[in-house]
């Protein structure tokens, strides 16, 4: 391939392929680590914490808003991106937002200029992706190509009208916007080259891009020709030779071919059938002579496909050489994009160029001269509350479309926009002037009086002016540079921080007070509010004594009286009242500079229609709160804290004495059952040693019988043995009758089977494992018995039952009247609750005690009844539902009242509030 001569560049280009491109990445490893290093240095958090407020301010004082106002203005898609998402550049110095500033009135000037022929930016497109795409050694789309030829043409027009624009008028005017573009390289000739080789209106290349495409191409034209006259011919013959209702030629596996019914197949003599239609009753046939000019198309396409890519390559290796110097040139373009929307934003709002006060002002005051103000901004209306009033805006924005047939109209609706703003009342203008040598600015008045939004008016025009923006003022304010602007403004309340309303609060301004500087400014909202008014005050003016040395300037708003009085001791505050009409009830909004503004509290109380027995009783609440009452109300305070403090040490001398008797209660309960098992045991050894001994008594007597047996045996002759061993036996039966137990100490099976058990006796049951169970009902008609085992109850066969010992029943006899004893002597530790022999004494432990807090409703209700469910009978279950909002608490009581095994229960009581103990049947 060989292109012409002009395009000789493209000859010899990089080695690519279709699907990556390696560059040297050798540099990329040290930047990443010197920055890994410096990420945890002091700097650095102090940086992330400065950027992380920065980004809260500007929620706070609703910048992102803001922004959106002036994205319809925006031409290009980079730009409306932009500041949708608020990310348009703010000056991080002086000099860079003087220099936006220039670059908007510059942008200014030139819309008046160009109002015949308005400067164009829409044809600009964000073809970044497509620079990135050709970087990373992707092959180009001719689409593409074009995208990127189109973006290039744009910027060069409109670097050439900008030109035009300056030398017909003072190029003065239009260097701010001239330096913009200055260095940028618009690459005409990558802009020709992409022109010369692709035809962008029908997206194909030409055949002019190389000799060798053209000669393809030239060839592929002269083969097609003689290919469809053939096939003309042929399909012509076969049509009259009857093969095929009309001539029929078409492509099949990118081959062309004839159809043919397949009767007629024989008419194509060495042919090549291609296809088959569905039917199967054509068939598509290459003729044999057409074999050789097929073969011919399909290498020649091939060709011409392989010679397109390369092409392509060649451009998109272009591009990518030239990849860093178009994304520069984007991003001046979109420098100017911002500039004209600026100014179009200027222009809808009848905004004024804002300047920035320098140092000089500090010498006038210090000569002593008069209107030396650090913020002197007069009749400035709240940016965001006009856009919303502005309603004609989008007729402004459709009359910038470019069409001169509406220039016109375009002045018209201006000219209305600036009259309504000079009529219109809302928002209304306020005048903000702070003097030289102001540190910290104190504003009081009333609630809705416009406190807040006057300090977000003054925050939003420090944003605005650091942007470049103009600012819907009057004259020309002055204001100072912050390097920072920091708010703490609203309710910073966090419950996944664990923050309250007062700690949120404290803990913002404690963040701000750390990288606050002498460039900044700070604005707080209800400084030192959310907490005892004495420790407000006492902070809030701590914090402003430190402010007043490490900001520019501080703007607080506060309901606290002893804050304004801070002017009369130093001269670097300053006072700030928002105006109340005391005849219409209602706020003006004005703000009254070196003015001290009542919060008017019980007023506008009083005009919504409070019950004027409250807002008397209220009046009468100030009188007292004054300071020379104060002594007074200290000393019934006081008196008031010592009665609290003399009834609770009488309660925990009561909880100490309950406490010691409930102890040794404890021990006492403690001593009988250790003394219990004590006997249990000794009786058990002194039981066995008595069986043993016996035991041993009966195996000497039988063995002294045996030893006889066996001497008189020796002697005895044959006629004797008989009578010798009926002796013995006699002898031996009468031993082990003596040792036999008597019969009240058991039953015999004649015993067993006679015996008839009565309803409340206590008997064994062989189907339970011998358990002991309760007699419930004895039936005389068949030979059953209901028995109940702890809360089963089943019918058993009498035969199944036996009686328990005599002895088991003395020991169990025994056993109760200890039980008896024992509730006796609870029962006498509460002499006032006679109910209480039958539940035990009343002792919290963790076995008897359901704890609900922290519960839902439904779950708490759920957690009671299974505990309830879980007591046994004649016992206490202490619940634990806690204080908090008393829902739980007016369920669990609910669910206590209704329960069927809830004998009563005892609410809650001084020595143990959020509980209460439920009796269980």
């Amino acid at each position: 391939m060989q292109l012409p001569t002009q395009f000789l560049s493209l000859q010899n280009p990089p080695l690519l392929s279709h699907r990556h491109r390696h560059y040297s990445l050798s540099t990329r490893p040290f930047k990443l680590k010197l920055i890994g290093s410096l990420a945890n240095s002091p700097e650095s958090r102090s940086s992330e914490l400065a950027t992380a407020l920065q980004s809260e301010t500007l929620k706070t004082l609703e910048w992102p808003s803001l922004c959106n106002y002036l994205s319809p203005f925006t031409s290009t898609s980079m730009a409306l991106s932009l500041t949708k998402s608020a990310a348009f550049p703010i000056g991080q110095s002086q000099e860079e937002s003087q220099k936006l500033l220039d670059q908007t009135t510059a942008a200014l000037h030139a819309m008046e200029a160009l109002k015949s022929e308005p400067l164009d930016l829409s044809a600009i497109e964000d073809v970044s992706g497509i620079l990135r795409s050709a970087g990373s050694g992707q092959l180009l789309t001719v689409r593409e190509l074009c995208r990127v030829r189109r973006t290039l043409g744009a910027a060069r027009a409109v670097s050439e009208k900008l030109a035009a624009v300056a030398e017909g008028g003072s190029l003065k005017r239009y260097t701010p916007l001239l330096e913009i573009l200055q260095n940028c390289n618009f690459q005409k000739e990558l802009e020709k080259k992409i022109g010369f080789c692709i035809d962008c209106n029908l997206s194909t290349v030409l055949d002019r891009a190389s000799e060798e495409l053209e000669l393809i191409r030239a060839e592929r034209k002269r083969n097609m020709g003689n290919l469809d006259s053939l096939l003309k011919e042929v399909s012509a013959n076969v049509f009259q030779a009857g093969g095929i209702d009309r001539p029929l030629i078409t492509k099949r596996r990118s081959r062309m071919c004839v159809g043919v019914r397949a009767s007629h197949k024989y008419l194509l003599p060495d042919g090549v059938v291609l296809n088959v239609s569905s039917s199967g009753a054509t068939y598509f046939m290459e003729p044999k002579e057409a074999v050789e000019l097929n073969n011919m198309e399909v290498k020649l396409s091939n060709s011409e496909k392989a010679e397109e890519m390369a092409i392509l390559s060649l451009l998109t290796s272009e591009i990518a050489e030239s990849e860093a110097e178009i994304k520069y040139l984007l991003d001046k373009l979109l420098e100017v994009d911002l500039a004209f929307a600026k100014a179009a934003y200027a222009q809808w709002m009848n905004g004024v160029c804002p300047i920035f006060s320098s140092t000089e002002s500090e010498v006038l005051i210090s000569n002593g001269a008069d209107n030396a103000w650090s913020v002197d901004i007069e009749g400035i209306q709240h940016p965001l509350l006009l856009g919303s009033s502005l309603r004609n805006f989008t007729d402004f924005i459709a009359s910038s479309s470019g069409d001169p047939s509406i220039t016109e109209e375009k002045s018209g609706a201006m000219a209305a926009v600036k009259s309504s703003k000079g009529v219109s009342s809302f928002p209304v203008p306020i005048d903000i002037k702070v003097q030289c040598g102001t540190r910290v600015v104190v504003i009081s008045g009333p609630n809705t009086g416009g406190k807040t939004a006057s300090m977000k008016t003054l925050g939003l025009a420090s944003l605005m002016s650091k942007a470049g923006m103009y600012l819907p003022a009057k004259k020309q304010p002055r204001l100072p540079w912050f390097d920072l602007v920091l708010a703490d403004i609203g309710d910073s309340q966090s419950l996944e921080r664990s923050l309250s309303t007062f700690s949120g609060h404290i803990s913002r301004i404690c963040e701000i007070l750390e990288i606050a500087s002498k460039e900044s400014l700070v604005l707080i909202d209800e400084i030192g509010s959310g907490t005892d008014p004495l420790e407000g005050v006492a902070l809030s003016t701590s914090i402003l004594q430190y402010l007043k040395t490490r900001v520019n300037l501080a703007v607080v708003t506060t309901h606290y009286a002893d804050l304004s009085r801070l002017k009369g001791k130093d001269s670097q505050y300053e006072n700030a009242a928002l105006e109340f009409s005391l005849e219409t009830l209602q706020p003006t909004y004005q703000i009254l500079w070196g003015s001290i503004g009542n919060s008017n509290a019980l007023t506008i109380a009083n005009s919504i229609g409070f019950d004027k027995n409250i807002i008397e009783r209220a009046k009468k609440w100030v009188d007292s709160l004054k300071p020379e009452k104060q002594q007074e109300r200290k000393v019934v305070l006081y008196q008031s804290l010592m009665e609290e403090r003399s009834r609770l040490e009488a309660q925990f001398r009561r909880a100490e004495s309950l406490h010691a008797e409930i102890m040794e209660l404890y021990h006492e309960v403690r001593g009988e059952a250790d003394n219990l098992e004590e006997r249990e045991i000794a009786l058990r050894a002194k039981e066995t040693e008595k069986v043993q001994q016996e035991l041993n008594a009966a195996k000497s007597q039988i063995d002294t019988v045996v030893l006889e047996f066996e001497n008189l045996l020796k002697t005895a002759n044959s006629d004797e043995f008989n009578l010798l061993i009926r002796k013995s036996e006699s002898a031996i039966n009468s031993i082990v009758k003596a040792h036999r137990p008597g019969d009240s100490f058991s039953f015999t099976e004649t015993d067993t089977s006679s015996y008839q058990p009565q309803s409340g006796e206590q008997v064994h049951v062989k189907g339970l494992g011998n358990k002991l169970a309760t007699v419930v009902e004895a039936s005389e008609d068949d030979n059953t018995l209901l028995v109940q085992h702890g809360k089963i109850r089943v019918r058993v066969e009498k035969s199944n039952v036996r009686p328990i010992s005599n002895g088991k029943k003395m020991a169990r006899r025994s056993m109760k009247k200890r039980g008896e004893q024992s509730r006796e002597l609870a029962s006498n530790l509460d002499a006032t609750n006679s109910a209480a022999i039958a539940y035990g004494p009343l002792i919290q432990t963790s076995k008897n005690t359901v704890d609900l807090r922290g519960m839902r409703v439904a779950e708490a209700a759920h957690h009671l009844d299974m505990a309830i469910s879980a007591r046994g009978s004649n016992s206490v279950l202490f619940v634990v539902h806690g204080m908090g909002t008393g829902v739980v608490k007016e369920q669990a009581l609910e669910i206590l009242r209704n329960h069927p095994r809830v004998a009563k229960y005892e609410q809650e009581n001084p020595m143990n509030y959020g509980c209460t103990v439920a009796y269980i049947k």
